[in-house]
């Protein structure tokens, strides 16, 4: 007879941690979903861990904190990683954020700002034409998240364009979506 491994149960004893993203060691000031996060996963791995627990991963208000955001949905744009978008073709060399020394503490107004720029870029190459091998999967994507992207996109577009204020401030037509 032979026996047939069985799938680990989700009960059964596991050891992993907690770390938010942010948190890894990156290039651009603060930690993101490119090469170093997947250097990390396989570090996970290859030390048995099973769990890699982190924080909300949404896109912060105020305060940069991850319990508070915007959507529950979306995500944060500040985890982008800049080496994928040059990989994939939506950013130039000199369009990458500065790099930045290692330090205790992430200047967070200073990153998202930049992060805001190098997705900006990014989103005009990819609107120009570039990046054609991801058209597909941003149109099935657009398709499939419609139900929260279109309100979420325009909202944050309303808040950009009123310098960050909330809604409250809006002339009354938009804050009734007229």
């Amino acid at each position: 007879m032979k026996i047939r491994p069985q799938p680990p149960s989700l009960f059964a004893r596991a050891s992993g941690l907690l770390l938010h993203v942010t948190s890894l060691p990156a290039p651009f000031g603060v930690g993101d979903f490119g090469p170093v996060a997947r250097t990390w996963v396989d570090l996970l791995a290859s030390a048995k861990q099973r769990w890699w627990q982190m924080l909300p991963l949404g896109p912060p208000a105020a305060g940069d904190s991850p319990y508070q955001s915007y959507s529950a949905f979306a995500g944060n744009e500040t985890l982008l990683s800049p080496e994928d978008l040059f990989a994939d073709g939506l950013l130039e060399r000199a369009e990458l954020p500065p790099r930045s020394p290692l330090g205790p503490r992430v200047d967070f107004p200073r990153v998202n700002l930049q992060k805001a720029r190098m997705v900006e870029a990014a989103s005009q190459h990819f609107a120009a034409g570039a990046a054609r091998h991801l058209r597909s999967d941003f149109g099935e994507f657009a398709a499939r998240e419609g139900h929260w992207l279109d309100d979420y996109a325009l909202f944050m577009a309303l808040k950009t364009a009123h310098a960050g204020g909330g809604g409250w401030d809006w002339p009354r037509r938009l804050m009734r979506r007229d």
